[in-house]
């Protein structure tokens, strides 16, 4: 696949999620679910960064809890839709 060899050392062992669990995540199994999004959650968590204000106007970044609940609901029926081969 593109060249790249998932064995070599180096790869990140986490980078994807394992064929299994996405097959089990299509079919509404919520341990495996919950692992698609633990592996997402970082991305998540990253677009999910908001500057916001205290109440002195002093400046900060923080994780809008709004943003990440809609991109987790988000994932969670992109993969419910996705159509893996058996």
């Amino acid at each position: 696949m593109n060249g790249t060899d998932f064995n070599e050392p180096g790869y990140p062992e986490k980078a994807l999620v394992p064929y299994p669990v996405i097959v089990a995540a299509t079919q509404g199994d919520p341990d495996a679910m919950k692992i698609v999004l633990q592996h997402f959650s970082g991305y998540i968590a990253r677009l999910s960064m908001r500057k916001l204000y205290d109440e002195r106007g002093n400046v900060y970044f923080g994780v809008d809890h709004d943003i990440r609940e809609r991109l987790q609901a988000k994932l969670m029926m992109a993969v419910l839709s996705f159509k893996a081969e058996e």
